[in-house]
């Protein structure tokens, strides 16, 4: 933890931001660098602000700390990092603690908007449990300043869920790709709790979410590979939600990078997206939160599976061990004539919430060059993974 500065005069500068980047449906790549920048916030838990404590800090932090100590870290993450794009993946705010969830909504959510950087969110198990509704919270949400969050695809009705949208980052303008998706990014609302008796425990990704899925990549690897020079394989794809599958319970300290201090607390239950998303073929890489001490990546069948770790203070986490944020970086391949053209390498790290906002665990998640390289590997030697059985019900 680390306040160098009053959150007043923090928000202030917020305010009078030195970035630029203004609210706009359409992402693009940077120009300057070929870079697409995002920003992951797990975990959050805002309550109500400078009265409501920290959790499981040193006992000499306790005094001082409070909700305020999560909006100085968010301020200091998109000074540090300048993201082109925020990504809150639930549990925003503690409803339980949350006398008003509007209020805590906008608290929560201030240094994004103020920023003038787009940003999206999803819902976590406990933003619902103060006085809006799941639909309520995320119709909150869509209704705010410089959100590019969406409530539900407007074709289909009966979705499960709320918050289950998909955004489009569009190549470098006057490229060849300036019309094209060249990263998709996928926001899934993996539920609260089970409303199905005989399956306890948490929530998970529905029958209905994966059709859309499932609909929307076929889509958008058709809109790719159409009327291009040579892209045959589909753009890459990203994909968000708050709980963590079953399937992040396949990795020990031998394969992930990061740590894993607590269970996988993912549903009771596997509703099979995990192989949703190996038999699209286009998702690199998922990024959960709701398991705030777990902060590792992993791969399993060419898919990287995430956590962010926790950022909030009023969260559950570890004395002695750090908040942390996690960033994402896609970018460009370079072209013969020195412009910019379809993504080549995706890679990601983690910023500590201390006095020097420290970088650790970077790593690549995927690149253009060695994709070709791990397919041909995966049918030679990822064999001792156990098969994904599938049990998707529409509970």
């Amino acid at each position: 933890m680390y306040s160098p500065y009053s959150t007043k005069l923090l928000l202030i500068f917020v305010i009078l931001s030195l970035f630029e980047v203004s609210k706009s449906s359409e992402l693009r790549f940077d120009r300057k660098n070929g870079e697409f920048r995002i920003l992951q916030v797990a975990d959050m838990h805002y309550g109500d602000g400078k009265t409501t404590p920290c959790e499981d800090v040193s006992p000499e932090q306790m005094h001082s700390c409070s909700d305020l100590n999560t909006t100085d870290f968010v301020i200091r993450m998109i000074r540090a990092e300048k993201p082109h794009l925020i990504v809150f993946t639930g549990d925003n705010i503690y409803g339980f603690d949350a006398k008003d969830a509007a209020k805590s909504m906008d608290s929560a959510f201030a240094p994004a908007i103020s920023s003038n950087i787009p940003w999206a969110a999803i819902l976590g198990n406990h933003d619902q449990e103060s006085t809006l509704t799941r639909e309520g919270v995320m119709k909150h949400t869509v209704g705010m300043k410089n959100t590019l969050s969406q409530l539900n695809p407007p074709d289909i009705p009966d979705i499960d869920g709320f918050g289950n949208y998909n955004l489009e980052v569009h190549g470098i303008e006057g490229s060849e790709l300036a019309n094209k998706s060249v990263l998709n990014l996928y926001f899934l609302d993996s539920g609260d709790y089970s409303t199905v008796q005989s399956i306890p425990g948490y929530g998970w990704i529905k029958a209905s979410q994966q059709f859309w899925f499932q609909r929307t990549s076929k889509k958008l690897k058709k809109a790719y590979t159409q009327n291009s020079n040579g892209m045959k394989a589909p753009a890459p794809g990203l994909a968000y939600f708050h709980i963590p599958l079953p399937e992040y319970a396949n990795f020990d300290s031998s394969n992930f990078t990061g740590v894993r201090q607590e269970g996988i607390s993912s549903a009771s239950i596997n509703s099979g997206f995990f192989t949703t998303m190996v038999e699209a073929g286009d998702v690199k890489a998922a990024f959960a939160g709701h398991d705030h001490i777990n902060d590792f990546c992993g791969k399993l069948m060419n898919i990287n599976l995430c956590y962010a770790g926790g950022f909030g203070y009023h969260a559950y986490g570890k004395a002695g061990w750090s908040r942390r944020a996690r960033m994402v970086v896609a970018s460009l391949e370079k072209t013969g004539k020195g412009g910019w053209g379809a993504v080549n390498s995706i890679k990601t790290w983690k910023r500590l919430d201390d006095e020097h906002l420290t970088t650790i665990d970077t790593q690549v998640l995927w690149s253009k060059r060695s994709a070709g390289k791990v397919l041909k590997m995966c049918s030679q030697k990822e064999a001792y993974w156990p098969p994904v059985k599938s049990h998707i019900t529409d509970a």
